[in-house]
């Protein structure tokens, strides 16, 4: 089995910040494999400053991150393509080819590799030479998580959300879904540097359902708003889990 993100057949809208959703974008059975594979919870940093979340990151409880993910197989394997260059150019490909040019290079990358110069090479290596990517392990419980509105750091310039998730394990009742938003106030929507608001204080515009092996894809903007609402799952112990994959400046 070999990591590889199919996004070919991502479908995207464009209002009001470009989101697309992408599904069945890890093979079956190395999907199946990093969700068998998942952190126990115990390794986890609880977020409260972020919401009612837990995460386990190059940036919380790092240690422990860094850890686990050298002494799992299969989650080493997937971290070491995240960290790929060929990661970071078929991201920036597909924006692309769906009209969202980011200046990182991405009409040279839409080139047939045979047919780049040298010159052309080496353009892209100067486009793309201070981005990395990086992912973190997220949790959310059933019984009343969430993640309140935001619009993401400045440094983040692509966010790609997979959730995980076993057949059958997530009840669609409990909510879960990624939720794009707008201000109800308009003077507020400009938020390049991340002011957290509170839910009262935005409008849903859409929601992407919480399912398995699903991709959520967005571009930080000015007002790239979106949430997950506390979910509804009163009593359960089930976690809403996602690896939330970031490129972004170094």
């Amino acid at each position: 089995m070999q990591p590889s993100f199919q996004l070919d057949k991502v479908e995207f809208q464009y209002e009001p910040y470009p989101v697309g959703i992408a599904r069945n974008v890890l093979p079956h059975d190395y999907y199946s494999a990093l969700t068998e594979a998942w952190p126990a919870t115990e390794l986890f940093e609880f977020k409260k400053v972020l919401g009612n979340k837990y995460s386990l990151s190059e940036v919380n409880n790092p240690s422990q991150y860094h850890r686990y993910v050298r002494a799992t197989p299969v989650w080493s394997e997937f971290h070491g393509y995240i960290k790929s260059r060929d990661f970071i150019h078929k991201t920036i490909r597909t924006l692309y080819s769906h009209h969202l040019d980011l200046g990182l290079g991405g009409q040279l990358l839409a080139e047939e590799v045979g047919e780049r110069s040298f010159l052309d090479r080496l353009k892209i290596h100067r486009r793309t030479r201070n981005l990395s990517a990086r992912f973190e392990f997220s949790m959310l419980p059933a019984d009343g998580g969430f993640i309140k509105p935001h619009t993401d750091a400045p440094k983040k310039l692509i966010t790609l959300v997979l959730s995980i998730s076993r057949p059958g394990e997530w009840d669609q009742s409990f909510g879960g879904g990624t939720e794009v938003l707008k201000p109800r106030d308009i003077t507020r929507n400009y938020n390049y540097m991340n002011k957290q608001f509170e839910f009262d204080q935005v409008e849903t515009l859409s929601a992407f359902p919480f399912e398995p092996n699903q991709c959520v894809l967005f571009v930080k903007t000015f007002n790239s708003w979106h949430s997950v609402s506390p979910l509804r799952g009163m009593g359960s112990k089930v976690m809403r889990k996602t690896l939330t994959i970031n490129i972004e400046t170094k």
